[in-house]
């Protein structure tokens, strides 16, 4: 099993070697690694980091189980330093497995952020000249979408008037139904007036027909 490790291990510094310089060794590499970051590729990296993970925890805990024993013992005989080097020595390993896996994750995460800056930028300065002669990309658009905003909004003007002219509209029809109804009011009151003056007038009438013919009786006798 060590010697699997430090095969892991020497294939990690050369992985982190090659992302280091620009070489075509470099394209190459890159290109398995975004592979490997596809689909079930990163479950699967986790899985065996996560496995790798409590190996060395077992061997940590095997190192200080042993050492536990020693202080108990007073003494430490051959066997168990033998198993203490060896438990020490994996757990060991097991740690630079993880810790150059971790380096070449994120190395590999800052080259593809930097050749995405730069894929940008180049995107930039190539769009830079159509920029300062006044016609971008996209300018015909871009003036479709400006007539259609101007259209609208003299639309929205055009609107805002009509309803400006309908409300002092109804405004004028409201005072002058106002008006209206206070003249109406006002000939309620004179047709009133009228009635209550021609009662009166007709009393008065007969009161006098009444008396002119109270007097006449009375001559006649």
């Amino acid at each position: 099993m060590n010697q699997l490790l430090f095969v892991v291990i020497f294939s990690e510094i050369a992985v982190i070697i090659v992302l280091s310089f620009r070489t075509p060794f470099r394209k190459l590499t890159l290109m398995i690694l975004d592979r490997v970051n596809r689909g079930r590729g990163p479950v699967v990296v986790k899985t065996v980091a996560g496995t790798v993970f409590m190996v060395m925890m077992s061997s940590v805990y095997s190192v200080m189980k042993i050492r536990k024993r020693w202080i108990d013992d007073g003494a430490a005989n051959m066997t168990d330093q033998i198993l203490m080097a060896k438990h020490l020595l994996e757990a060991t390993l097991l740690g630079g497995v993880l810790f150059l896996g971790l380096m070449i994750d994120r190395l590999h995460h800052y080259i593809r952020e930097l050749r995405i800056r730069r894929k940008s930028m180049e995107a930039i300065k190539k769009q830079g000249p159509a920029f300062e002669d006044g016609k971008p990309n996209g300018s015909d658009k871009a003036n479709a979408l400006e007539g259609e905003i101007a259209t609208l909004k003299a639309k929205l003007k055009h609107l805002e008037s009509d309803i400006e002219n309908k409300t002092k509209e109804m405004d004028a029809a409201e005072a002058n139904a106002v008006a209206l109804r206070k003249q109406s009011e006002g000939f309620l009151l004179e047709y009133d007036r009228l009635l209550e003056e021609n009662q009166n007038l007709r009393n008065q009438l007969e009161s006098l027909d009444q008396s002119a013919s109270h007097s006449g009786s009375k001559k006649n006798t």
